[in-house]
């Protein structure tokens, strides 16, 4: 499971002195424990992507935010954070990948028209999971539907 390596990755980035890992670890365990409490019981694999990816967006937001507020340093160091977040992930599905995702749920779903967007959605991120983000995911039905 997640904790556990996570766990066990704090241990070595304690030993090795590495200050940003151990900061981005201990925040992910952190996260992952509120959610824990937050449901009353232990996460099972796919809830631990879940939040991991959700810290993930944030990192990704913030440092998008920093660009473009010209703070190059700060969004430098949220790509590190990222970077460390993203390799506790599965390895995210290239757009070609992607796109034959989509398009096989749109056909299984005989999807026309704005109206079948939800059920598209709703399909393809059942099956990617956190193996892609929902804004690109939501581009490219929108691009293979219209």
């Amino acid at each position: 499971m997640i904790t556990q390596k996570l766990t066990e990755d704090m241990k070595v980035a304690m030993k090795a002195g590495d200050k940003l890992r151990l900061s981005v670890v201990r925040m992910l365990l952190s996260e992952l424990k509120n959610e824990r409490i937050a449901q009353g019981e232990d996460l099972d694999e796919a809830s631990e992507r879940k939040v991991l990816t959700g810290y993930a967006k944030k990192r990704r937001e913030a440092m998008e935010a920093a660009r473009a507020g010209g703070r190059e340093e700060v969004a430098a160091r949220e790509q590190q954070e990222l970077d460390i977040t993203m390799a506790y992930l599965p390895p995210q599905l290239s757009e070609a990948d992607l796109r034959v995702v989509v398009r096989k749920h749109i056909e299984t779903a005989g999807a026309t028209g704005p109206q079948a967007f939800g059920v598209v959605m709703k399909s393809v991120m059942a099956e990617v999971g956190g193996q892609a983000d929902g804004k690109v995911v939501s581009a490219l039905v929108r691009e293979l539907m219209g």
